[in-house]
């Protein structure tokens, strides 16, 4: 049997910080303003909207039209995402909208702030954001998601056990051999626990094909293109092939000139042209198909780097500080009930600005470097841990 393909893109973009020194520390103003460089996100929001957003919009629509029910894709767009979108290019948004109206598109739940408040000892903080999430994506696109997928698919038992609580049916994880061992991630499968869910688990392979290889000259199976795609999907094992990819890949990390357009313009029609071929989305795949087993994940896993585990945000002693300081600081400020202060600590919670703070070296630390506005880690450091420590002062004061 030919596996069909479950087409999922994650959409994201941060709130970048200002330079900020340590003589700032303290001083007087809107912290929103202090701490956030609306120019640069405005600049880079732009961009990736010209060159990603709006084309590929287009163009999966485009092919949504032509072919009908048997093309469909997946979207999971961060509260960040949402809210550049209304500041600096709603016509974003509008486009998303005509593509949710094609019927053959469907929306993911998440963190609202894209965060890592779901590695926090306390759960609590990350049920707040997932219901937030959830709240706005029914507000805006009359929508109501079945299916959750954490920041960079962070996931492990206790992750699972409270999206099983909060009604989700399903779940995304990163297909690692570390969890799955010699099964496939080309089939459904179970989280375990009394709320037990759904799982998808990402084929990394082939989504990072197209997220990382499709441009590398050095590649041994460069070019990559439609028809050699499709063959691979036909040949693999299993029902399903969850392909996972950052929305941005299209136009903005993988250029025009590269190709990557006509790839996906072609893809429907090679992938369709085997017997029982197609596209199903997330909500789609968990309604199809019935879970072979159970994964068991005590240790938390992800989809970044090549460990697939959390050491992107929490691998060195700079970042463990940083995230500590955070947990801290939302204790102050919960007690206190300052909300502008409280938004303003759940937008620092967005996973790049850690991100930015890894000192991995080889492949993992030039992916780091490219997508970092600092000059090296420790400046990214210094200049969060000084925004931490004022906003620290501002939630004693409050």
């Amino acid at each position: 049997m030919i596996p069909v393909i479950c087409f999922y893109f994650e959409v994201h973009q941060p709130i970048r910080l200002k330079k900020f020194s340590v003589f700032s520390i303290g001083s007087s103003g809107n912290p929103f303003d202090l701490y956030f460089d609306h120019t640069l996100n405005q600049e880079i929001f732009e961009r990736a909207a010209r060159k990603c957003y709006i084309p590929t919009n287009r163009l999966l629509r485009d092919l949504a039209c032509e072919f009908s029910d048997s093309f469909n894709v997946s979207f999971s767009m961060s509260g960040t995402f949402l809210e550049c979108c209304e500041i600096f290019a709603p016509e974003v948004i509008e486009s998303f909208h005509s593509l949710l109206d094609t019927g053959r598109a469907d929306l993911l739940c998440e963190t609202y702030y894209h965060s890592l408040a779901g590695l926090f000892n306390d759960l609590s903080e990350f049920e707040i954001q997932v219901r937030h999430h959830r709240e706005v994506i029914k507000k805006e696109f009359n929508f109501d998601p079945v299916v959750f997928t954490n920041t960079e698919t962070i996931y492990d038992n206790r992750i699972a056990e409270m999206i099983g609580r909060l009604g989700f049916q399903g779940i995304v994880a990163e297909g690692a051999e570390k969890i799955l061992g010699w099964r496939s991630p080309n089939y459904l499968y179970r989280s375990v626990g009394p709320h037990s869910i759904c799982v998808l688990t990402r084929n990394y392979r082939l989504s990072d094909d197209i997220a990382f290889r499709f441009s590398a000259h050095d590649w041994i199976e460069y070019p990559l293109t439609a028809e050699k795609f499709a063959r691979w999907i036909a040949s693999s094992d299993g029902e399903l092939v969850n392909i996972f990819i950052d929305y941005e890949t299209f136009g903005e990390h993988q250029w025009p000139e590269t190709g990557i357009f006509e790839f996906l313009e072609h893809l429907p029609q090679e992938i369709l042209r085997a017997p029982g071929g197609g596209f199903v989305t997330v909500s789609e795949a968990i309604k199809r198909f019935k879970p072979v087993g159970e994964i068991d994940v005590p240790t938390t896993i992800s989809w970044a780097d090549t460990q697939r585990d959390i050491s992107t945000w929490l691998g060195n002693g700079m970042q463990i500080a940083c995230f500590k300081e955070l947990q801290e600081i939302g204790k102050t400020l919960k007690e206190k009930g300052d909300d502008d202060l409280l938004r303003i600590w759940r937008m620092l919670q967005t996973s790049d600005h850690l991100y930015y703070i890894s000192t991995k070296g080889l492949a993992d630390g030039t992916v780091h470097k490219y997508f970092s506005p600092y000059l090296s880690p420790y400046d990214a450091f210094i200049n969060f841990m000084n925004i931490l420590q004022d906003l620290k002062q501002r939630a004693l004061r409050s």
